[in-house]
């Protein structure tokens, strides 16, 4: 007898599930999404600027064994087993892997809404790329936001020479070390990158042709793109399950809803005991097989395995030829220590090439891919427990 499974997302969290799954022959996995080909999130700085793609054929990452269905979820009935896709239709299941991702989160600074663009998703990407072009390559370009994203938005554009300041609204890359954040500064100042960090220089209202900022400066805009903050899609909210306030379904250490053990989270959009993990694919490629792993212990009738990945580094790219590669600790604070310059780009094409490469091993040799394992969630869970937080 068959069972189904069905994964909502095509994302790096969704790709590795669903290729994990089929290491069992009597699993039937069909996955959800709304693209005809698989994003590559961590390209699209690349994108934008023309300096590469960010996209793949799903047949590359994908084991022909699953069936792709380009469509939306737009509800999910945990009673029912069922989803009611975009096009319509009701698809059964009988276990849900919920890896939708990430996006964009909402503003609530004046103005920012209507006049600045965001960059979390293919359609953004494309939708910036024409906003550029038609402003002509001496337009004014305003990144607003100073983490991973904004950083390699801000590089990549200037150095296809465009006029770029990107305003922090606080500290340059707040997540690396004091010697990380001296390696981005100075490889976007080498771009001509104007930055302007510190609490004056928060935006408080966005034009169509500029940006405001709490020091009352005024910066000429012709396009603003906003990269501060993620946020996830509703979907679970709207369909009556457990989320954090973020809206990320909330589950157990293994991953499983907290209202239905049919229903296992993994990537961006699962928070496991309320201690989510840093949005990244570094995160959500492990959480992805853990969450395949999971559904196959219910199949088989074993206990699954609680959440057991960690974080070895962070990186971001500065333009092609500079980047910073900054290593942290179990938890995923950042080490004293950063490698940048040259050495530092070398290293993040390396890991953006081995993305892609451990997805199309997994497709063909499902169980291949291999992620680092620390105990540091033990030690964390252990201590919102003892202050009396949800764990």
């Amino acid at each position: 007898m068959m069972t189904k499974v069905l994964v909502v997302g095509g994302g790096y969290a969704g790709v590795i599930a669903a290729n994990r799954l089929m290491l069992r022959e009597d699993v039937q996995v069909t996955l959800v999404d709304p693209r005809t080909q698989f994003v590559e999130r961590i390209r699209l700085h690349q994108r934008l600027a023309g300096t590469g793609e960010a996209v793949l054929d799903f047949a590359d990452v994908l084991n022909p064994r699953i069936r792709l269905l380009v469509d939306t979820v737009e509800g999910i009935d945990a009673r029912g087993r069922t989803v009611t896709t975009g096009a319509g239709a009701t698809l059964r299941y009988d276990y849900l892997v919920y890896a939708v991702g990430s996006s964009s989160a909402s503003s609530d600074v004046p103005g920012a809404a209507e006049h600045a663009l965001p960059l979390s998703s293919l359609e953004d990407t494309d939708r910036l790329h024409t906003a550029l072009a038609a402003a002509g390559p001496g337009a004014a370009v305003t990144v607003v936001g100073a983490g991973p994203t904004g950083i390699e938005v801000a590089g990549e554009l200037a150095a296809a020479g465009r006029s770029v300041t990107l305003v922090a609204g606080g500290q340059l890359g707040p997540y690396l070390s004091d010697a990380g954040r001296r390696r981005a500064a100075t490889a976007l100042a080498d771009l001509g990158v104007t930055v302007l960090d510190g609490e004056k220089n928060v935006v408080t209202s966005v034009a169509g042709d500029s940006v405001t900022l709490a020091c009352g400066r005024v910066l000429p805009s012709d396009v603003t793109i906003w990269t501060a903050g993620f946020g996830v899609p509703d979907l679970a909210r709207r369909s009556g399950l457990t989320t954090d306030s973020v809206g990320r379904l909330l589950t157990d250490e293994t991953l499983t809803s907290v209202d239905d053990v049919r229903i296992v989270a993994a990537g961006d959009a699962a928070d496991p005991s309320g201690l989510p993990m840093r949005m990244s694919c570094q995160a959500a490629m492990p959480l992805g097989a853990q969450a395949a792993q999971t559904v196959m212990h219910r199949i088989a009738g074993t206990v699954p395995q609680r959440v057991s990945s960690g974080f070895i580094a962070k990186c971001v790219s500065v333009g092609r030829t500079a980047g910073v590669y900054q290593p942290v600790r179990g938890d995923d604070t950042p080490r004293s220590i950063a490698l940048g310059g040259r050495g530092g780009a070398l290293l993040k094409e390396a890991i953006c090439r081995s993305v892609t490469w451990a997805l199309r091993r997994e497709a063909r040799h499902p169980g291949s891919f291999r992620w680092n394992t620390v105990r540091t969630r033990e030690r964390a869970l252990a201590q919102t427990a003892s202050v009396g937080e949800p764990a």
